[in-house]
């Protein structure tokens, strides 16, 4: 019996989007806006609803419209997060435009916030971590 050799695994650049399928596309759209701040982007024509918005530099979040199907979120399981320098001023915020949020302190030192969209979706802001020795990724 032979032994096979396979080819190198291609490189991957980096996370393109996160795709969230969404009950209300207008309702999402106005969520991720107006409480989030991020700014829409053009999408191509599909035959189902939906919206695009820029995360970041060079990454996207994708809303698809016309969810049926029960969310199934948490903090500690299905999230996103968004890394941010300074989770104080988005604790005002969300306070100023009555979003409820959960706030926590990694042992890394990491700062997160929690909050929820209109669909149950948990998306996360971090800060970076500030304990010596540790990897600067968000988590």
């Amino acid at each position: 019996m032979g032994t096979r050799q396979s080819s190198p695994v291609p490189a991957i650049g980096e996370l393109n989007h996160v795709a969230l399928h969404v009950q209300d596309v207008a309702r999402s759209c106005d969520f991720y806006s107006r409480v989030l701040g991020l700014q829409p982007m053009a999408r191509p024509a599909f035959t189902f609803p939906g919206a695009w918005f820029r995360l970041g530099l060079s990454q996207e979040l994708h809303l698809i419209g016309d969810r049926h199907e029960a969310v199934h979120s948490h903090h500690r399981g299905t999230h996103f997060a968004l890394l941010t320098d300074d989770t104080h001023s988005w604790e005002r915020h969300f306070l100023e435009l009555g979003v409820t949020f959960q706030s926590r302190q990694r042992p890394d030192g990491a700062s997160q916030l929690f909050i929820t969209d209109p669909d149950g979706h948990v998306i996360e802001l971090c800060t970076r971590p500030s304990a010596p020795g540790l990897p600067q990724a968000a988590g």
